[in-house]
């Protein structure tokens, strides 16, 4: 973990060192998004050399109770990938200075393979892959960050709900995650987004998450149910602790390792959901780029630039993985503190 961070550290600092006229342009004539990520990679390096100093990664590690995820190389992997691209997706504007909307020449530069000015080449409109690659994470991660906070807030609610009500209340509310089981979520979506169409990302977000919790739902009430009858809640229940209380210090911190666990792998399904619905026009709509359309783009002319839709799905592909690795190290090392 140690040579993981050294590289972090030398690799962020390059970069900042390399990019500085890039970040100066920014500040003065960018727009305020703009700025605000000029800014942010100014304060990149005296932030992480905080964290080293401080220790940051294995503070947090020990606040989820299980240090030992520093040695597991899944979980190092998995979480290395995704900070490296959630910070350049975020400074996207400092890793690169082009506009991922920019068609410079229609007719000289258009579906042009790799090179060295163009990484991942050109698409029929002659605008940069990797800058709509780069650019297209920011929306895609986005979407599937607040879509996993939405289904992870109303999973685990709902849940916590149905295995601290009476039977009445758990009875309703089972039926109602079993009815929303039993519609293909795909099928949901489509009619969902066909109704709504130029969806927000905030509502693309709330679309996503709130058709998406059913399975977390029923995972908590199953384990609150078992953590109920487990000798410490039943003696603050004996000592009168009001159920806010016992939910907060008890349940809570118990649940945390499946919910992390489920969030980590909902992450990666939301990100499919948001690539399917935008490859079939139903999610974001161009001009603005996520990795759904940009595959899109690239469908009908996959036999002669497949650049186009290759660097893409293999950006979809590689952060699935990689939350899927997180997710199964998370499932190993704090499933004996979730029982």
């Amino acid at each position: 973990m140690k040579r993981l961070r050294l590289f972090l550290g030398a690799m962020f600092t390059v970069v900042l060192v390399v990019r500085i006229p890039r970040i100066l342009e920014l500040i003065s004539t960018g727009s305020p998004s703009d700025k605000f990520s000029a800014a942010f990679a100014l304060l990149l390096a005296p932030l992480l050399l905080l964290a080293w100093r401080n220790d940051f990664a294995g503070y947090l590690l020990r606040s989820i109770g299980n240090a030992g995820l520093a040695h597991d190389r899944r979980f190092s992997i998995g979480s290395v990938f995704l900070i490296v691209l959630a910070t350049a997706a975020f400074l996207a504007p400092v890793v690169t200075s082009v506009n991922p909307n920019v068609q410079p020449d229609l007719l000289g530069l258009s579906a042009q393979g790799p090179s060295l000015i163009h990484p991942f080449g050109t698409d029929f409109f002659s605008r940069d892959v990797f800058s709509r690659t780069l650019y297209g994470a920011r929306w895609s991660l986005t979407v599937a960050l607040l879509g996993v906070t939405v289904l992870t807030v109303l999973g685990t609610a709902v849940g916590l709900i149905s295995a601290m009500g009476n039977s009445v209340v758990d009875t309703v509310l089972m039926r109602l995650v079993d009815a929303g089981l039993a519609v293909p979520r795909l099928l949901l979506l489509l009619v969902l987004a066909a109704l709504w169409p130029n969806l927000s990302l905030a509502a693309l977000a709330l679309v996503l998450g709130s058709t998406s919790w059913f399975g977390l739902s029923r995972m908590v009430r199953a384990e609150t149910k078992i953590l109920l009858k487990s000798d410490f809640v039943q003696a603050a229940h004996a000592m009168g602790i009001p159920a806010r209380v016992t939910i907060r210090r008890h349940l809570l911190p118990n649940l945390l390792g499946p919910i992390s666990v489920s969030a980590a792998l909902g992450m990666g399904h939301l990100i499919l959901l948001e690539a399917g619905l935008s490859f079939l026009g139903l999610g974001t709509r161009p001009p603005t780029p996520s990795w759904g359309n940009i595959i899109r783009e690239g469908y009908d002319i996959l036999l002669t630039a497949p650049w186009i839709s290759i660097f893409p799905g293999i950006a979809i592909v590689a952060v699935v993985v990689a939350l899927s690795l997180v997710g199964d190290s998370l499932q190993d090392a704090l499933k004996p503190r979730a029982r």
